[in-house]
């Protein structure tokens, strides 16, 4: 059973709680909501979390609030470590940004930039791996920054991310960290990026593209055999996310969460995760770890 939460808490839950149940509605309404979906997360039944062998995660608005990760999140890395319980972390954040981390905290891996980077500590060393091989990442490099070149050029209010200088295999447009699009703005970069035959995807703050089919599932596979040396089996993992850069996850993954600042992106999302935190960001992943760790120990 989870603590009970603070009064101070409880009402935050509940704002959260009207925010998702408007934007379901909203997908209820436009007959776009699958059935079985964004259930609260308390129905998620303790055997089958018992079961997991690990989880895999988003990064951004998942695990962090404005670029750092949240306290809540951390502790909840450290016990999760704690009892045996792996976490990979899969971010389109570029691998320049997410190295520090990968040595940081307590998880097994990170795959950076949408499944092209794989970050990962052996001995106290970082190692990376890539899924292209240095010729083929020289002639992308030129491709990509054409693209980028022409979106700055030809959308109006366009910007690279600030975090670009780290960025090896993708470029990425802000959309919502440091500065804001509209959405007709984010779907044209969204287009031109396609028509330059690049991948695009929207995560709660960047506009990232990249040239490969490569994603955060193939990521994820990668990851689990790579990082861990064990075969990628679907059921035993669950997936946690926030926007709709990871709806092919929620596609994908028998078992997926979004924490609740999922609502904003709710009318955007084809594929909704199975279930649904009461919290936010960091406390959200929290809230998981905690019931995880809760099932276990039953």
């Amino acid at each position: 059973m989870l603590p009970a939460a603070e009064p101070a808490q409880s009402a935050a839950y509940d704002v959260v709680d009207r925010a998702v149940d408007r934007a379901v509605d909203r997908a209820v309404d436009r007959a776009e909501l699958p059935t079985g979906r964004l259930r609260p997360l308390a129905d998620l039944a303790p055997a089958r979390l018992a079961a997991l062998r690990g989880l895999l995660t988003d990064i951004d608005d998942t695990l962090t609030r404005d670029g750092a990760i949240e306290p809540a999140a951390l502790a909840a890395l450290h016990r999760l470590a704690d009892a045996g319980v792996p976490v990979v972390a899969i971010t389109g954040r570029p691998a320049g940004w997410s190295e520090p981390f990968a040595l940081a905290w307590p998880v097994a891996a990170i795959v950076a930039e949408n499944g092209a980077v794989l970050l990962r500590r052996e001995s106290g060393l970082l190692l990376r791996d890539f899924v292209a091989d240095a010729p083929r990442r020289a002639a992308d490099w030129q491709r990509l920054q054409a693209c980028a070149q022409a979106v700055l050029a030809e959308v109006p209010g366009a910007l690279l991310a600030r975090d670009s200088a780290g960025r090896l295999t993708d470029i990425a447009v802000d959309h919502s960290e440091f500065t804001r699009l509209a959405p007709d703005r984010i779907e044209q970069v969204a287009a031109l990026m396609r028509a330059h035959g690049l991948t695009a995807t929207v995560s709660s703050i960047h506009i990232n593209g990249w040239i490969g089919d490569h994603d955060k599932w193939s990521g994820a596979r990668w990851a689990v055999e790579q990082a861990l040396g064990l075969p990628f089996v679907a059921e035993e993992w669950l997936y946690l996310g926030d926007s709709t850069n990871d709806q092919r996850m929620f596609e994908r993954m028998p078992m997926s969460v979004g924490v609740a600042n999922i609502a904003r992106f709710v009318p955007q999302l084809r594929s909704l995760p199975g279930w649904v935190t009461r919290a936010e960001r960091g406390a959200g992943f929290a809230e998981l770890a905690t019931a995880l760790l809760a099932a276990r120990a039953a």
